[in-house]
């Protein structure tokens, strides 16, 4: 449908105007005259000097015979109700109060397009107003957020701005909880009442739709911060904003399947949940999926498509992928062995301070693999993971003592 765009003289707020037709039949267009309900040619211009009502509702005009073809073919024919139908619903007693409101709306023409709106495709402002769902959110384009455009009555808030204020209060949350030197299982209640806050906000844009409050909820659920924990609720959370492709809910479903948390154990569901993820630049999921190739876990087993994901995953800094993507080169596994290459992607994930890379970097240097062979930095790396409690580093500790 064509719209043009323009400013309310008397409002100063952005408006759609339509180029079609209105609900009664003498109702003129923008500048006094009929419109053409197919191809919004205006009365009077052109040499047409009156337009023709539709024979069988009488609202919409045309200028030809082809025009009112055209649109009895795209909707008209959904939309075009008699006169005498229109009566015998206007008539409908009070106990069908229900079926005769359904009626009504279907009358309604939308006060932005002036087309007729149909129940199933109607949006009711708080002001009574009627609109297009989709010219609703054609008003937000332009701007119109706050107030109906014709009476200025606040418009309900969208599940994006209902999102964003919910997340504030989650933030507010966690600022209390860390200023009060609370924790996630103990804290004031004037936290809970944002907490409180929060959660109905997602709830209410999750219902809405919307994929982030979907997954956020979810979360809140699975850790049970402020809620009774339920992973079942966690798990349907997440399978509704993975079905909308949001990564971070993917990759959550899938650890969920790995783990057997809310749902039947499937290496194989999980490995596709990663998959999903992983192609949208997921880290985590890229490494989860490089460990299953790995290990042959719901996919068929790959040491080469392991490296892959590993790489990918270990580019974007993820120390636990670069430390695995070491052991691959130390030992030659889906790439060609190389020692340098090894001791480099142990040191990036050592620099981050995971143990396990600490532990082996001080090991190539204690032996000289990948780099010049240094009791000093074996001693330093080995001290770093053993002061993390990795048992393996105090034992070489001790052994480089001797040495030294």
């Amino acid at each position: 449908m064509p719209y043009a765009t323009g400013v309310d003289p008397q409002r100063g707020v952005p408006a759609i105007m339509a180029t079609v037709t209105t609900k009664k039949k003498n109702t003129t267009g923008l500048l006094g005259n009929k419109v053409c309900g197919a191809c919004g040619m205006l009365e009077g211009s052109d040499n047409l000097s009156k337009l023709l009502a539709c024979a069988r509702c009488g609202l919409v005009v045309y200028c030809s015979k082809g025009c009112q073809r055209a649109h009895w073919k795209a909707n008209h024919k959904q939309r075009c109700i008699t006169k005498a139908d229109r009566a015998r619903q206007q008539q409908k007693p009070s106990e069908a109060h229900r079926d005769a409101s359904a009626a009504a709306s279907a009358m309604e023409t939308c006060v932005s397009c002036l087309e007729l709106v149909l129940e199933e495709f109607s949006c009711t402002l708080p002001c009574g107003h009627v609109f297009h769902g989709t010219c609703v959110s054609e008003l937000r384009k332009f701007g119109v957020e706050q107030a109906c455009p014709l009476c200025r009555t606040p418009l309900p808030l969208g599940p994006e701005k209902i999102f964003e204020e919910a997340t504030w209060h989650y933030v507010a949350a966690c600022q209390m909880i860390k200023r009060s030197r609370a924790s996630w299982s103990t804290f004031p209640a004037f936290v809970q009442r944002e907490l409180d806050a929060a959660i109905a906000g997602w709830r209410a844009a999750a219902e809405d739709g919307h994929a982030a409050a979907q997954f956020n909820l979810g979360r809140i659920y699975e850790e049970g911060c402020g809620v009774a924990r339920s992973v079942v609720k966690a798990v349907r959370l997440y399978r509704m904003a993975a079905d909308q492709g949001l990564a971070e809910a993917q990759y959550n479903f899938g650890v969920m399947y790995a783990n057997g948390c809310g749902v039947t154990q499937s290496d194989v569901k999980a490995a596709l949940l990663y998959r999903k993820a992983a192609e949208q630049g997921h880290a985590k999921a890229q490494y989860n999926l490089g460990n299953k190739y790995s290990r042959g876990l719901g996919v068929a087993q790959s040491d080469v498509e392991a490296a892959r994901w590993l790489k990918m995953a270990a580019d974007q800094g993820l120390a636990s992928a670069q430390h695995n993507l070491g052991i691959k080169f130390s030992r030659g596994l889906g790439v060609a062995q190389s020692d340098v290459e090894a001791a480099r992607w142990f040191k990036m994930a050592a620099h981050q301070g995971f143990a396990e890379a600490q532990f082996n970097v001080g090991v190539k240097f204690a032996l000289g693999q990948g780099v010049a062979k240094s009791y000093v930095e074996a001693n330093r790396w080995s001290k770093m993971a053993a002061d993390q409690g990795h048992t393996n580093a105090k034992s070489n500790l001790e052994l480089l003592a001797l040495i030294a």
